[in-house]
């Protein structure tokens, strides 16, 4: 059996100094004492396909953005008669403008090659779209076949499963508990008090795409749930503020995750926001 061990103490390293052996030496020792408990990820099912493809989509929408960014600059930089044409148009009516230009094969005038680069980067931001749009359906396919019951739930799509799966990988059997997964994604409490204050905070660590999928799948919620406003409603009654209460319901929300051995379709709904599935105070 493989275990996962973490980096070595940073102050027993200066000790100890670094090295191969004694890197192996500190991992050996950390497995014999029952501290490295972990099991890696696997990467030959589903989640591997899903990761490969969601590389290739997060590089095309940075280059979409960057394209994006490339054009309004240059609308800014254009020569007064074209700016004046272009500066008041939304994003997709002046990307569609601009690939429609023909400025001539031997541009000889600043308006001329200004078309010419605006041209160029309208018909790329249109391949980019394209190709994401075709990544989309990709991942929407290998979601689904991997965990259906996982996009059946309100509020989460392609982008948010992906995330969550990816988290848990290919073999979730190595998830003890929601606890666990919620370790994993950064959003298990820790105790953060100081004399009479006593409080809990989110972990800084753990999966931040995965962080921010609860995140994002926890303001769907506020909006459309009933019960998470009711939630909301009580808490900020007892005085608690926004930010605590969104703590809360991240923790809640996390029993979303994996919590049968070997399945990585039976997603719980959480329903009422269970904050004592991940020992969040109530």
């Amino acid at each position: 059996m493989v275990l996962e061990v973490a980096r070595p103490n940073r102050q027993l390293r200066r000790h100890a100094g670094k090295s191969d052996q004694i890197d192996a030496e500190a991992a050996a020792r950390a497995v014999q004492a029952g501290v490295a408990l972990g099991r890696p990820k696997t990467t030959d099912g589903q989640v591997e396909m899903l990761r490969a493809v969601r590389v290739v989509r997060s590089s095309a929408v940075k280059a979409r953005t960057q394209a994006a960014n490339q054009l309004h600059a240059l609308v800014i930089t254009a020569p007064d008669p074209l700016r004046s044409e272009l500066r008041g148009l939304g994003l997709a009516r002046l990307v569609a403008r601009a690939a429609k230009f023909r400025p001539g094969p031997c541009p000889q005038t600043p308006t001329a090659a200004t078309k010419l680069a605006l041209r160029s980067i309208a018909v790329r931001y249109q391949q980019l779209s394209a190709e994401i749009a075709e990544l989309d359906r990709q991942l929407q396919r290998l979601v689904a076949a991997a965990a259906l019951g996982l996009l059946a739930l309100k509020g989460v799509g392609p982008d948010i499963a992906a995330a969550l799966l990816l988290a848990a990988g290919d073999n979730p059997q190595r998830l003890r508990s929601e606890a666990a997964f919620a370790r994993l994604c950064g959003v298990a409490p820790l105790p953060a008090s100081s004399g009479k204050t006593s409080r809990h905070r989110l972990s800084r660590g753990g999966n931040r795409d995965a962080n921010r999928a609860l995140y994002m799948l926890t303001i769907s919620r506020l909006r459309w749930d009933p019960r998470t406003r009711a939630y909301v409603a009580r808490r900020t009654a007892e005085g608690k503020s926004k930010r605590e209460i969104i703590r809360c319901l991240i923790g809640g929300v996390s029993g979303c995750g994996p919590v049968r051995a070997g399945s990585c379709s039976r997603y719980v709904s959480g329903g009422r926001p269970r904050c004592l599935a991940t020992r969040w105070p109530v």
